[in-house]
């Protein structure tokens, strides 16, 4: 399990090239990446193809595994902005080398990211340690993977002697029906599949005692951001402006939300009802890019290379995280 975040990285760090001239100053569409089985409120403005209206630009949206595919579609030029990726990929990927920044936070949970025990295995935070030598699927290299091992550390199990292997949220949840892994992690659809046979085995508000704290943000390719800021700045306008308009009326905005997310419309909306879009003001605060997000980004690389599962961190991550866009 050690070796597969390395690989992670590694093979971000491989694909790390001169992307300088990637783009002509006339751009006429870019790549953003997001997920799907994730409901966020932008995702109105997405299908009403607002932001290519506001951006004056075609917007071509690409469905993503995990946070760590979307770092190796920036490094190859393939993909501008990263919308919702984990914080943990990120970390990784700029610890590595890419030249990314983080822009903005599109959206903040806890409930909506976890870790499901089989009800037939019969482990408990009491007896956790009976999860070494037990399969427990996540997506490695995600903020899924770092609650993981937060977890097992604060319940005393060996990360070492767990058998963790890579899977995404929706492969966990069919490896976790069929009985193939003890315990399975992930978010969204594929997290709310697993509860009906299983158990949360730590639950969120538990897990922010520890200080966990869950975000994903909103990444941009440094050759992107340096040839076209106005187009940034108007891609996180037009989503601060989505989620103001959620905020105010969510009924309204939830079948094109839904659709979009290719979820039923019951499920998004429990899955959404357990996010916090934070808006620019939010984010121009202490709480988020005055400060706060610089240290506590620092402080989940450091616990990865504690871990073991990172070479070494970066001695300051400010200058990967910008504040130029949120104010």
């Amino acid at each position: 399990m050690k070796k597969v975040l390395a690989s992670l990285a590694m093979a971000v760090g491989l694909v790390v090239v001169a992307i300088s001239n990637a783009w002509a100053t006339d751009i006429k569409e870019i790549t953003i990446g997001y997920f799907q089985e994730w409901p966020t409120a932008n995702m109105v403005a997405m299908l009403d193809k607002t932001y290519d209206k506001e951006m004056g630009v075609k917007l071509n949206w690409r469905s993503f595994g995990n946070g760590n595919e979307m770092s190796a579609a920036m490094a190859s030029g393939n993909l501008q902005i990263a919308f919702s990726q984990g914080l943990v990929p990120f970390v990784v990927a700029v610890s590595k080398g890419l030249k990314i920044k983080m822009v903005s936070v599109a959206v903040s949970y806890a409930e909506a990211d976890n870790c499901v025990v089989s009800k037939k295995s019969g482990i408990t935070q009491a007896n956790a340690k009976e999860l070494e030598g037990k399969k427990v699927g996540t997506s490695i290299g995600n903020v899924t993977h770092y609650k993981l091992l937060r977890m097992l550390k604060h319940l005393g199990v060996d990360a070492n002697k767990v058998d963790i292997v890579q899977m995404n949220a929706t492969d966990a949840a069919v490896a976790f029906a069929r009985g193939d892994i003890t315990m399975g992690c992930g978010w969204g659809g594929g997290l709310l599949r697993m509860l009906k046979t299983g158990n949360l085995l730590m639950t969120a508000a538990e897990q922010e005692a520890l200080g966990i704290r869950v975000f994903d943000v909103v990444s941009v390719t440094d050759d992107f951001l340096n040839k076209h800021p106005d187009l940034v700045q108007k891609f996180i306008d037009v989503t601060d402006n989505a989620n103001a308009a959620y905020a105010a009326d969510p009924a309204s905005a939830m079948p094109k939300i839904a659709k979009a997310s290719g979820m039923d419309l019951a499920d998004a909306k429990q899955i959404i009802a357990m996010f916090t879009f934070p808006s620019k003001k939010d984010l121009a605060s202490k709480a988020w890019f005055g400060g706060t997000i610089q240290k506590f980004t620092k402080q989940v690389a450091e616990f990865f290379v504690a871990q073991k599962q990172m070479d070494k961190a970066l001695k300051d991550y400010g200058p990967t995280i910008t504040d130029r866009f949120v104010k």
